[in-house]
């Protein structure tokens, strides 16, 4: 997926600036449960098609966001919601003129600016962390094999490719990061999702402290770990969720990297998990195999949004053509959720994978 260039040297880091808070344990998780899935509730057209059922129902609507004139979205790959509501995406343009790899819209969907052209062709994960007074964003760049720490307006920070001192890389063509997930002590992880399969973790001032996963389908071994999440919801214990997403399951890991279980799906063969995001009690999995699904507590799966097993079929055949054509993809459906977030009314921003971009606006209704 992740386009690859081995010639790039290994970059450093620019400057640190990060801040720090409190660790603490975590505990084991429980098995998943068959969950419901729940589909689009209005065929007719006359009004936006909904998702979902009680206290999780939405309206959807596609194609949001007023992009500038002259402007196509590439692969639409990650999103964040700044305190503010303004909304921050990344895609992956291949265009001959390079594009800005982060625009940012403000809750309406109004274009406010844009930023990143030395990104081009890399646009992958974001994610906003509030240090001190001060917002900033983490950004994952898969062609230029770096991450990126910036502010809101995308004045870098600093950057940095792989950690040299973990002994697993002997090239930077072995490394291409795909998401970021910020500890509670300041630091932050960071999943090597098309590279080598690891995942890192970083201290508050940026330096390498450990790396564990590797290729495989042992238990803490990963196939493509894609997404990374601190899983920090109330009444448990904070953890480190991995979306393995080859091998089909979800592992959790202390903070310090020991394993502690995993969440399978009684149907793996339709779940390919991306990324993560947290509300209160729940878990929000992005999966690339067409739908969105929500997890409680227990991390027992609830709901599955969009999904029914014809299309996540339909979805998966010829080698994903279907992303290639999104317009027939029905109202109330999903393609290919590569990342997902809320916003602070409990509406749901998602993001596709489909070469021209697919960006939904999911309006909580209940």
């Amino acid at each position: 997926m992740p386009d690859m260039d081995p010639s790039l040297d290994r970059r450093q880091f620019l400057a640190v600036s990060t801040a720090a808070t409190v660790a603490t344990a975590v505990t084991l998780v429980s098995p998943a449960l068959a969950p419901a899935f729940v589909g689009a509730t209005d065929k007719g057209g006359t009004r936006p098609a909904r998702v979902g059922a009680g206290e999780h129902l939405y309206e959807c609507h596609h194609g949001w966001g007023e992009t500038p004139d002259g402007f196509q979205w590439g692969d639409t790959h990650g999103v964040a919601v700044d305190e503010a509501g303004f909304v921050y995406i990344t895609h992956r343009s291949h265009t001959p003129v390079p594009q800005d790899a982060v625009l940012v819209f403000d809750p309406h969907g109004k274009f406010v600016r844009g930023f990143g052209k030395e990104y081009h062709k890399g646009g992958h994960g974001i994610e906003i962390r509030k240090e001190g007074n001060e917002e900033f964003l983490y950004l994952c760049n898969v062609y230029h094999r770096e991450v990126i720490k910036s502010t809101l307006g995308g004045e870098q920070v600093w950057k940095l490719c792989y950690p040299l001192e973990s002994g697993k890389y002997q090239r930077v063509g072995q490394f291409s990061p795909t998401n970021i997930a910020f500890a509670p002590d300041g630091g932050f992880y960071v999943a090597d999702g098309y590279g080598s399969h690891y995942v890192h973790q970083f201290d508050p001032s940026a330096r390498w402290v450990r790396s564990w996963g590797g290729a495989g389908s042992e238990r803490g071994q990963f196939q493509t770990p894609h997404g990374v999440w601190l899983d920090d919801r109330p009444g448990r214990t904070p953890s480190l969720v991995v979306a393995d997403r080859a091998n089909h399951r979800l592992q959790y890991f202390t903070l310090e990297g020991e394993w502690l279980g995993m969440v399978t799906d009684p149907n793996p063969e339709h779940t390919f998990p991306a990324h993560f995001e947290t509300r209160g009690e729940w878990l929000l999995v992005p999966d690339l195999f067409a739908r969105l699904s929500l997890y409680n507590g227990k991390n027992e799966p609830v709901l599955h949004l969009g999904y029914d097993p014809a299309w996540t079929e339909a979805v998966k055949a010829d080698n994903f053509a279907l992303r290639h054509t999104p317009e027939k993809c029905p109202a109330g459906k999903f393609l290919h959720p590569h990342d997902a977030c809320f916003d602070r009314d409990g509406n749901l921003f998602v993001v596709e994978w489909v070469p021209t971009g697919r960006v939904s606006f999911l309006k909580k209704v209940s």
